[in-house]
């Protein structure tokens, strides 16, 4: 039998805390996820002035970026170079959602939305770093 790491809550508070920062470094207010690798929510934070769609949509770009273990600008990019079959795929395919890593092997999914994709994904990386740390 196979042993996997996985994620412990105090590894999403830090996780969470790191994203927070630095979105709160630039004045944005968004919504955090962060997923096991099963795609299922483990910590959701939403700052003041995020709207209830920006958790929404955080907790699907952690999701895909944890099942499909790719991130969901990978997706976004199919779409956008004409691959239009990916549509009809349970993904979504907006810039922000990352896979989490750690020793080779996925442990989860980070998700962020507020603001614009790239700045979203900005944030899902600051998180993602504390599992290099």
């Amino acid at each position: 039998m196979k042993s996997k790491p996985c994620l412990a809550l105090e590894d999403c508070k830090k996780m969470a805390a790191a994203c927070e920062s630095e979105a709160l470094r630039n004045g944005w207010n968004v919504a955090i996820a962060i997923l096991d690798d099963g795609g299922h929510l483990l910590l959701l934070l939403r700052m003041d002035g995020a709207t209830p769609a920006n958790a929404q949509n955080a907790i699907l770009k952690g999701h895909t970026a944890a099942v499909s273990r790719r991130s969901t600008k990978i997706w976004e990019e199919r779409i956008a170079a004409g691959r239009i079959s990916t549509l009809s795929m349970p993904v979504m395919a907006v810039q922000g959602g990352i896979p989490l890593a750690f020793r080779g092997e996925c442990v989860g999914g980070i998700g962020v939305s507020g603001v614009k994709s790239h700045e979203d994904e900005q944030i899902a990386l600051a998180g993602a770093a504390v599992l290099a740390e």
